[in-house]
């Protein structure tokens, strides 16, 4: 994807647009979280593969947290890379709501948003011994 940084708000923050995202998670606040994803936004993840647009991605966000909704998350590590990328280093734990097995993943994040600091693309890579 392009890096049009051109296009850039120069008064956005990636850094404070992914801690924004990540704390509407945080407190399961969907109207939040779907807010912050622009309509055709795209979510890959090592876990759970592709997937595209905001609708989609919500689905996928509250099919797991109805399973997982204990999740204790938490950024080890916050940076900037570009004025409209910003990447983490995080570690979760939750516990399945019906069988109760313990999930444990780490890994890193990279959040790209558009000129008007909707997230666009989403990228998580677990740790391999998370995975």
């Amino acid at each position: 994807m392009p890096d049009d940084s051109s296009l850039a708000d120069p008064s956005f923050d990636p850094v404070a647009g992914l801690k924004h995202y990540h704390a509407a998670i945080d407190v399961l606040d969907f109207a939040t979280i779907e807010a912050c994803f622009a309509a055709d936004a795209d979510y890959v993840s090592d876990g759970i593969g592709a997937i595209v647009g905001r609708n989609a991605i919500m689905d996928a966000f509250r099919s797991y947290f109805a399973v997982y909704g204990d999740q204790k998350s938490k950024d080890e590590a916050v940076a900037s890379v570009s004025p409209r990328v910003a990447w983490s280093r995080w570690r979760l734990e939750a516990t399945h709501a019906v069988t109760g097995a313990r999930l444990d993943r780490s890994g890193e994040e990279t959040v790209l948003f558009d000129a008007n600091g909707r997230i666009v693309r989403v990228e998580v890579k677990d740790d391999p011994a998370a995975q």
